[in-house]
């Protein structure tokens, strides 16, 4: 079997077209930062009518008494205490005796209902949404000082039993209310658009 060797005939090598390739990524930069864009508004929609229905939702189950966090029959139309519960069980912080003089007082379970109520609708209508973040933010803040994630013992010398000296769900909720606020996430699937257009509201920037 004879073997043919052709000297000058070498086997090309060619290096890829770095001006076809950088086109290429380019564009797929370019459409996928397009998708997020696209996207991002209804991640936020989405995020903002699930924190408003945490709210509302608190506000249904303490004022009826579904059987979830609030026993049927210890709602606050039957007569029961929404703070009562939470404020007189506070062992730990430095408002621990502040928080005990509260439980149960007629103007501590109005402001935490009306609270609650107000945040969830504002969310979940995409209205008021920095008014929301500022009362809500209040809210967690004094949540998170009745919970004290920072002590390891309660005042009663047990473990408290904390999973983080700083970061807990409430500061989550602080953060993602401030977060919507900043992102003016009441335009899509809300009224934010609508509520923006109102004389006293475009007149009031704080109202947005």
């Amino acid at each position: 079997m004879a073997v043919h060797d052709h000297p000058h005939r070498h086997p090309g090598f060619r290096f890829p077209s770095l001006r076809r390739s950088g086109t290429a990524s380019s564009s797929t930069e370019a459409s996928a930062a397009a998708t997020a864009t696209a996207t991002s508004p209804y991640v936020l929609a989405v995020l903002r009518i699930l924190t408003g229905f945490v709210f509302l939702w608190a506000f249904l189950d303490k004022t009826f008494g579904f059987g979830y966090a609030t026993p049927s029959g210890k709602g606050w139309i039957d007569g029961g205490s929404p703070t009562k519960g939470f404020l007189s069980g506070v062992a730990a912080g430095p408002m621990e005796s502040t928080f005990h003089d509260w439980a149960g007082a007629g103007w501590a379970d109005w402001l935490f209902m009306l609270g609650l109520l107000g945040i969830g609708l504002a969310l979940i209508a995409g209205i008021g949404l920095r008014l929301a973040a500022v009362a809500g933010t209040a809210m967690m803040a004094l949540m998170w000082i009745a919970e004290w994630p920072p002590a390891k013992h309660l005042s009663d010398g047990s473990v408290s039993m904390s999973t983080n000296p700083f970061a807990d769900y409430h500061l989550v909720y602080a953060i993602v209310l401030i977060a919507l606020a900043a992102a003016g996430a009441g335009a899509t699937w809300g009224l934010g658009r609508a509520w923006a257009r109102l004389p006293i509201v475009s007149r009031n920037r704080w109202l947005m």
